[in-house]
């Protein structure tokens, strides 16, 4: 029988740490659409699906992993929580924060962060800084008032929030019915590949649970991990920190992803790679999914389908496979971008007079 969804938490209990006993500080997150793309399928010769966070509360994947973090909050007597963020932590922060009748502290780097993301940190009540620094500068304060001051640190440095952020893996597992041959996301601290690895690789195991012992393996096997940075940001590309990371993709703006080992050991255990694309080919990617697939995505959540379809341009993408691809972010996120043609000039209206014959005319349309 049909129920209501209940967060992911309470979805799935069983698989997380937490009791029948524990607060649990929800908005309903979770339960996203895993949708079939058929151009992106159409143009590989594989079933390709867009697991699309954009449709959490906040409108982003952050909300899984916050529901987590902000539960653990209060279940360690927290008054107040600080996060570091370019946009999407802090809109999630602030609206859990709210909901756990915390206070939130938000540290952004000044400039480089977009208003959609920034209002609803405001609306939500939250204390916003702005940092004389990139975001590494921001999540290196903000460590250091989690461990000197009473605050409770929601990044993804949290271990929280990589338990909430994993759910994603068990809900493709679940609709799909088993895992697919290749997971596809965009990479910017890299906390969400880590969590994906980890939901697949516990989804396809036996799996010791704190309150209901042994569970069986959902899954016959893990999907091999791609991962995508936008250029002027990809320090796993480079090998080492980027000191001053440059992109129009807000989101995926970091140069010095805070889960960088975990990142690698699922790239290096799943075979998978993790590579870098273009601000051009993430906005070719973005217009793509407006335009081919109906599906409005901030430019950082692109760049997992900017980098499946440059890796089917050079010939690397197999043909008959699942691939599922996370969007993590909503269009109107940073709805900018949409109002651009490909040349970069703005997106202009056309006018007409008001009467229905130079409307019909004006859209070639012939009377009947």
């Amino acid at each position: 029988m049909a129920h209501q969804w209940r967060g992911v938490i309470r979805e799935y209990a069983e698989r997380l740490p937490v009791t029948e006993e524990t607060t649990v500080i929800t908005l309903g997150e979770g339960g996203t659409p895993l949708v079939h793309a058929q151009q992106l399928s159409a143009l590989t010769g594989s079933d390709v699906y867009l697991k699309v966070e954009g449709m959490n509360p906040t409108g982003s994947f952050k909300d899984r992993g916050m529901t987590m973090a902000m539960t653990a909050a209060v279940a360690a007597g927290a008054k107040a929580v600080v996060c570091a963020s370019t946009g999407n932590t802090s809109a999630s922060a602030a609206a859990y924060a709210t909901a756990a009748g915390l206070k939130c502290v938000v540290l952004v780097p000044e400039g480089k962060i977009s208003m959609g993301k920034l209002s609803q940190a405001i609306a939500h009540g939250a204390t916003l800084l702005q940092v004389d620094g990139n975001f590494d500068d921001c999540l290196d304060i903000a460590r250091k008032l989690g461990e000197s001051y009473p605050v409770f640190l929601v990044n993804s440095v949290n271990p929280a929030r990589i338990e909430g952020q994993k759910t994603g893996a068990f809900e493709v597992v679940d609709w799909l019915g088993d895992a697919p041959d290749f997971h596809v996301l965009p990479v910017g601290n890299a906390g969400n590949i880590t969590a994906y690895w980890k939901g697949y690789k516990e989804y396809s195991a036996p799996f010791e649970s704190i309150t209901a012992g042994t569970l069986a393996a959902v899954s016959t096997r893990t999907p091999v991990m791609w991962g995508f940075q936008a250029a002027g940001a990809a320090p796993f590309v480079a090998g080492h920190p980027i000191t001053e990371p440059d992109t129009i993709a807000t989101a995926i703006r970091i140069g010095n992803p805070a889960s960088w080992e975990t990142a690698i050991a699922a790239r290096d255990e799943s075979g998978g790679v993790i590579e870098a694309v273009t601000d051009e080919e993430i906005l070719s990617a973005h217009r793509w999914l407006s335009a081919r697939e109906g599906v409005f995505v901030e430019p950082g959540s692109a760049a997992g389908v900017a980098g499946l379809i440059k890796k089917h341009a050079a010939g690397e993408v197999p043909a008959g496979k699942t691939i599922v691809i996370t969007v993590t972010g909503h269009g109107l996120k940073d709805p900018q971008w949409a109002l651009r043609t490909e040349d970069g000039s703005e997106v202009q209206p056309v006018k007409v007079s008001n009467d229905v014959v130079t409307v019909a005319t004006a859209l070639g349309l012939e009377e009947k």
